[in-house]
């Protein structure tokens, strides 16, 4: 019992010699902000003058422009029925469709034979070999070319009333 008491005591002592410590330090701390508080205050600038906002009214009708809110040109919103261009949806998904084309690189071409792949390397480094005919990005972007400096590609996008556009596109090899 004695042993565990003064196990005890001597714990205790060095934890309040260790405290004790921590607090010694702090004069420089305390006389510097006694500085900072004597100095006289700084003055601080005036906001700026805030301009009115100018409203402007828009009318079409009077100055014979069009409305914002339609279209330049008559469409219509292109359905299966009228054969516009669509995305096939029983066309299975190609491995490169699960990456947005702006994370694709082409590292470069290979020739075998009378086919020329390109090299596509995926943001978790791997490379994959594509030929025209292939999909990659994630707007159904079939490739048209393989260059030696890019692969050209073909998106079909939505062109916000239902329809699709047809866009070109390119992955230009990475330096």
């Amino acid at each position: 019992m004695r042993a565990f008491f003064s196990k005890n005591l001597v714990i205790m002592l060095s934890a309040g010699l260790l405290l004790g410590a921590c607090g010694s330090d702090m004069d420089d701390l305390d006389q510097y902000i006694n500085e900072i508080k004597l100095r006289p205050g700084g003055r601080i600038e005036p906001l700026p003058e805030i301009t009115p906002y100018e409203v402007f009214s828009y009318t079409a009708d009077v100055q014979g422009l069009r409305s914002p809110f339609v279209p330049d040109s008559p469409q219509v919103a292109g359905g299966p029925a009228d054969g516009g261009t669509r995305p096939d949806e029983r066309r299975s998904r190609e491995f490169l469709e699960s990456f947005p084309l702006d994370t694709l690189r082409m590292v470069g071409t290979l020739q075998l034979g009378d086919t020329n792949f390109g090299l596509i390397q995926t943001s978790d480094g791997l490379v994959h070999r594509v030929v025209p005919g292939n999909y990659m990005g994630q707007n159904d972007g079939r490739i048209i070319a393989i260059r030696d400096s890019e692969i050209e590609l073909v998106e079909i996008i939505s062109d916000g009333i239902g329809g699709y556009l047809e866009r070109d596109a390119a992955v230009a090899l990475a330096d």
